[in-house]
C-alpha cells in the first residue's frame, strides 16, 4: 500500500455512502500503521460533520462555502452526490482541485456525468468514473457503515485520458476498503446493466409494496416478501433522478420483465402445468449458474 501512504482523502457529501466510504478508509487504510493520512469531508449538515469528527472518522469538516479550501488540500476526492449535483459541483469547483488530484464519483448513472463534463477543461485533475455496488436502504451519515463494502463489487470506467498509475492506485484503494471484485467497463454498458440489476429491482420492490392489500401483510410473511421489498424503503428524490436519468435503458428492462410476468400469468390462467414446470426449472438452472459464476469469481 505504499502508493496510499500519507494521502489526504476528501469526501464531498457525508451521507450514508460518503460516510461509509470515510469509515472504510479510516478502518482499513488509515488505521494501518504503515499507511497514515487524513480524511476531510464537506457536507451541508454540520451535525453530521461534527459527529464524524468527534468519533475520529474524519479529521476536519467543511461546510459548502469552504469546499474550495478542502479541495485544495486533498490528493484523492470522492464526490458522493446525486448525478446532476456531481456535475454541478465539479463545474463550480474545477479550479479548486490541487494539481495531480485523483477525483472519482459514486453516481448510479454515468451517461449524465460523462456528457455533463464532456467540455470541461480541468488541467491536472484525473477524473476516474466509479460506482461502488453496495450501501443500505436508509439515509444519512448516522446509517453509514464501512462494513457495507465487504465482499461487494466495484465498477470503474477507465478512460483513455486516465493515468495508468492512478487507475492502479484506485484499484488498490478499492480492494483495501473491502471490495472483492472490480469490474471494468464503459459508461454506456454500465448504465445498461445497472438499469437491470439496480433500478429495475427498485421498481419491482416499489410496485410490490404499492400492490399490497394492507400494511399488516407482513404478519403473514415468512421472509420472501421482506427480502424482496427491503430496498423499497427508498430515497425518493435520489431514485426519481436515477430512474429518469437512465430512462431509455430502464424502460427496456421493464418491458422485458413485463413479458416474463405475462408468460407466467398465461401458464397459470390456462392450468398449463407442463410449461409452467419447464419455465420454473429453466429459471432455477439459470440462477444456479449465476451463483456458480459468483462463487468462482469471489474465490
Amino acid at each position: 500500500m505504499t502508493e496510499l501512504k500519507n494521502k489526504t482523502y476528501g469526501i464531498v457529501g457525508l451521507g450514508i455512502m460518503g460516510g461509509s466510504i470515510a469509515k472504510a478508509i479510516r478502518e482499513n487504510v488509515l488505521d494501518q500503521p504503515e499507511t497514515g493520512g487524513r480524511i476531510f469531508a464537506c457536507d451541508i449538515s454540520k451535525p453530521s460533520l461534527d459527529m464524524a469528527q468527534s468519533s475520529g472518522i474524519i479529521d476536519k469538516g467543511f461546510l459548502p462555502e469552504n469546499a474550495d479550501e478542502m479541495l485544495g488540500r486533498c490528493s484523492i476526492v470522492f464526490i458522493c452526490l446525486y448525478p446532476h449535483a456531481t456535475v454541478d459541483f465539479i463545474k463550480s469547483h474545477k479550479n479548486a482541485f490541487s494539481k495531480g488530484t485523483l477525483v472519482t464519483d459514486i453516481s448510479g448513472v454515468k451517461t449524465v456525468i460523462v456528457e455533463g463534463l464532456a467540455s470541461l477543461h480541468c488541467p491536472g485533475v484525473d477524473f476516474i468514473i466509479g460506482h461502488p455496488m453496495a450501501g443500505g436502504e436508509k439515509e444519512g451519515y448516522v446509517n453509514s457503515n464501512g462494513a457495507y463494502f465487504t465482499g461487494r463489487n466495484y465498477i470503474i470506467m477507465p478512460r483513455p485520458e486516465n493515468k495508468p498509475e492512478n487507475i492502479e492506485m484506485m484499484k488498490n484503494l478499492i480492494t483495501e476498503m473491502g471490495f472483492t471484485r472490480i469490474v471494468e467497463t464503459d459508461y454506456r454498458n454500465h448504465d445498461h446493466k445497472i438499469a437491470f440489476t439496480s433500478q429495475l429491482c427498485h421498481v419491482i420492490a416499489s410496485a410490490l409494496v404499492k400492490s399490497a392489500e394492507d400494511e399488516h401483510i407482513t404478519e403473514f410473511g415468512g421472509g420472501s416478501y421482506e427480502d424482496l421489498t427491503r430496498i423499497a424503503m427508498i430515497n425518493a428524490p435520489l431514485w426519481t433522478e436515477l430512474f429518469l436519468a437512465d430512462k431509455k435503458e430502464l424502460l427496456g428492462h421493464i418491458e422485458n420483465f413485463e413479458k416474463q410476468i405475462n408468460t407466467i400469468k398465461e401458464y397459470i390462467q390456462s392450468d398449463d402445468s407442463e410449461d409452467l414446470n419447464r419455465y420454473l426449472e429453466e429459471v432455477r438452472l439459470k440462477r444456479m449458474k449465476m451463483s456458480r459464476i459468483d462463487t468462482v469469481i469471489k474465490d
